[in-house]
């Protein structure tokens, strides 16, 4: 069989509609015939079900569009996981089937060109008659930047130099935790450099709450505690701590020592703090937070759970940088989180792990 483009569409007539839509799912009914998207006739042409279009083979047809080559990659792929999955076009998908899905909405990247979402993909042994969708599918090269905007609640589809696939699950999670703090007030202490200390803290603080380290090391019983700037503000802000200077002056020690950096990691951990868990630096995996979402006491505590990292909302993550945060973080065993920050201290919480459809 062979097909002529029309626009940005391969039509396709005959018994097409019984060959392709009805038995493999592929494109949408036009009478007896199918109106097939570029990606999925040149799926068809790789597999010789379409002999040509307007006298094109699949290597040929595979230069009609800029980005074909890497939605052709990702779409095959699916369909050799046994999956049936359509591309997201207008009047194709029905919009209340996106419409819960913001990933989904017309957005426009500084380097990519199409909605967010670029498949749908059914669960096995599902297809585009039914009503179920498994994944909505973003698809990127490595080379692309990718807005924060435009992730959450859809796959991210990398595709590398070497046409190898990395997906990445991105959702917008709740983030809480049951770590609760009775923190006493007016201890005093002293700002030195870019830290407190505190001389004679309540055992709590650290034992209990997880302030802070022992100056005199992980596993001393009691003494000084020195705080890092960022508990240091939240801590002066609570009333907790008096260190002869007010929260103005510690934040902007911050700023001088970190630049505006310090403004979204002291929002981020205001947040954590407020939200149940507690977060301590993740300076040895590259985030600036990790986080434990029970904690009792420091003599049982367990691995901390997330990496976050605090980025201004507005953020264009390149692909590699995605990947290294990811590997890390689940290389030990922790869920890589990003803290989305308006300069007004606003967060909108992205999650991002790696998937196997």
């Amino acid at each position: 069989m062979e097909g002529r483009l029309d626009g940005d569409v391969v039509r396709v007539g005959g018994d097409a509609r019984q060959r392709y839509y009805d038995s493999s799912g592929y494109g949408r009914p036009t009478g007896e015939g199918v109106a097939l998207a570029p990606v999925e006739a040149a799926h068809l042409l790789f597999r010789g079900d379409l002999d040509a279009v307007d006298g094109m083979g699949f290597r040929k047809f595979l230069s009609v569009e800029d980005r074909l080559v890497v939605r052709f990659l990702v779409y095959k792929d699916f369909r050799e996981r046994g999956f049936y999955l359509s591309p997201v076009r207008e009047g194709w998908i029905d919009a209340d089937d996106l419409a819960h899905d913001d990933s989904t909405a017309a957005d426009h990247d500084r380097s990519t060109d199409g909605p967010r979402a670029d498949l749908v993909v059914y669960p096995q042994g599902k297809g585009p008659w039914d009503d179920e969708i498994a994944y909505r599918v973003r698809i990127v090269g490595e080379r692309e930047s990718i807005r924060t905007s435009s992730l959450g609640r859809c796959v991210l589809a990398v595709v590398d130099e070497e046409s190898e696939i990395t997906y990445l699950d991105t959702t917008r999670p709740a983030i809480d935790g049951s770590t609760t703090d009775d923190l006493p007030t007016n201890v005093a202490g002293d700002l030195l450099a870019d830290r407190a200390i505190l001389w004679n803290p309540p055992d709590e603080l650290y034992e209990a709450a997880f302030y802070g380290q022992r100056l005199a090391g992980r596993g001393a019983e009691g003494g000084p505690l020195q705080l890092s700037l960022v508990e240091t503000a939240f801590l002066l802000g609570e009333g907790t701590i008096d260190l002869g200077v007010d929260l103005a002056a510690v934040v902007e020690r911050g700023r001088r020592v970190e630049g505006e950096r310090f403004d979204r990691r002291l929002a981020v951990y205001t947040a954590l703090r407020e939200a149940g868990l507690v977060p301590k630096t993740g300076f040895k995996f590259g985030a600036d937070f990790r986080t434990y979402a029970d904690v009792e006491s420091v003599d049982s505590l367990g691995h901390s759970e997330r990496l976050v990292r605090a980025l201004p909302a507005d953020h264009a993550f390149a692909p590699r940088e995605l990947s290294l945060d990811v590997r890390l973080a689940g290389g030990v065993h922790k869920r890589m989180t990003f803290a989305l920050t308006t300069p007004t201290g606003e967060i909108d919480w992205l999650a991002v792990e790696r998937l196997t459809p």
